[in-house]
């Protein structure tokens, strides 16, 4: 090999050994103003690379609006507006403050959020909750009265309760429950019925500890987690963005640590590279839509739980969920397809998450930018897709454009020189 080609061998060597020794433990949940790094009173986070207010549009603009007015920091929409305007009310990037967005992503300092610690490597990566099963949620764009009140059970009786349990049990090994989650049927990202299942089991010893103090809370807890398989997705995006982030940073590394979707377009930072976001345009969708719902109803309003494909996840473990094909589409034969494409472009493979089709073969991890441009293969995700006027309206498969791609090659040429 050149001494370039070494070098990078090398740093994309490191990139999945950090990710293969991850250890994410969700250690407590607390209000993001209290442990996000940089949060302030007057901030509300959304997803995508950093932009200013003019740049957002639509369905993600109308989502930050919301997320002042249910914060108290604006009287109305119009007066959020004119707030977030003035610099009055701050924009955050999800991904610059630790935490990851579904979707539009909206945190707001009372917010409760996972803290996940990646005991491997000391760091930290946060997601808030799951709004809960009803088509309108605030990350996809809609506020009412239902989605307020929402808000306020997750505040005030699904977090506390929660964060209770997490610290009588002190903290939670996720990675043994996502492990087991994959060869149960799920991959994580589009489907968590295994993993909801498998994290409620840990947390009903604690509740019994609880259960004189928090009797009711409690009682409501259950009955959520209960109807909602979707709750262990944000869990596992807070421990893929502990994973990822652990893994970015390493000087060589031609290895993809993030993927981000804004209204404005897709970006990917490559662990090489620093904190710069390659963008380009939004993402080539095969959508299953609800009844009533054509391809011209879908909005982006942004999105990061895509954070579950950099580390292995989601579209990357597709082979492992055949049941998906009910949700979003396609078949058994064309998951399986998929998966294995996944492997040309990826330096190497899981070894928590694996794919019983496989013989248990690790899923394919670590998407090497250069391999994608040698393959013309881009990374295929899992995810919900949002509608114009707000809410989900459906799922799909996504395949990021190969322009982020392209730009953040050209980038690491010019640091590093020739491959």
């Amino acid at each position: 090999m050149s001494n370039a080609a070494d070098r990078r061998a090398k740093a994309n060597a490191e990139t999945l050994a950090r990710l293969n020794a991850s250890d994410p433990v969700l250690v407590d949940v607390r209000p993001a103003g209290e442990v996000v790094p940089g949060m302030t009173p007057d901030m509300v986070l959304t997803s995508g690379r950093p932009m200013g207010w003019a740049d957002y549009t639509g369905g993600q603009r109308q989502a930050l609006i919301y997320g002042a007015v249910y914060e108290g920091l604006a009287k109305d929409e119009a007066d959020a507006a004119a707030k977030f305007a003035a610099g009055k009310i701050k924009i955050g990037a999800c991904h610059e403050h630790g935490c990851v967005g579904s979707v539009a992503g909206i945190y707001t300092a009372s917010m409760p959020v996972f803290v996940v610690e990646n005991r491997a490597q000391g760091n930290r990566g946060f997601c808030n909750f799951y709004e809960g099963a009803s088509r309108k949620r605030l990350n996809y764009g809609s506020y009412d009265e239902t989605v307020r009140q929402a808000l306020r059970f997750i505040e005030t009786v699904l977090a506390p309760v929660i964060g209770a349990a997490v610290k009588a049990a002190g903290g939670i090994p996720l990675k043994p429950i996502m492990t087991r989650a994959v060869h149960m049927g799920d991959e994580l990202h589009s489907r968590n019925t295994a993993g909801s299942v498998l994290f409620t089991r840990e947390l009903v010893p604690q509740f019994l500890k609880l259960q004189a103090k928090e009797g009711d809370r409690i009682r409501q807890t259950l009955e959520f987690l209960q109807l909602n398989e979707y709750f262990f997705l944000r869990l596992g995006m807070a421990a893929a963005k502990s994973m990822a982030d652990a893994a970015h940073g390493i000087e060589g590394s031609s290895v993809m640590t993030a993927m981000t979707i804004s209204c404005r377009g897709f970006a990917i930072r490559v662990g090489g590279l620093g904190g710069e976001w390659f963008a380009g345009p939004h993402a080539v969708v095969e959508a299953q839509l609800f009844e009533g719902f054509t391809k011209d109803d879908i909005e982006w309003m942004g999105g990061e739980s895509h954070i579950t494909e950099t580390v292995g996840l989601g579209g990357f473990a597709q082979a492992a969920a055949f049941a998906l094909q009910k949700y979003q589409g396609g078949s058994a034969d064309a998951m399986v397809a998929t998966n294995r494409k996944m492997y040309d472009i990826t330096v190497g493979e899981s070894s928590a998450f694996q794919i019983p089709y496989f013989g248990y073969r690790g899923t394919p991890t670590g998407v090497d930018i250069f391999r994608v441009l040698d393959t013309g293969t881009t990374p295929v995700i899992d995810g919900g897709l949002a509608g114009k006027g707000g809410g989900q309206i459906g799922a799909g498969i996504l395949r990021a454009p190969i322009e982020c791609f392209q730009k953040a090659a050209a980038a690491y040429t010019k640091r590093y020189g020739g491959r």
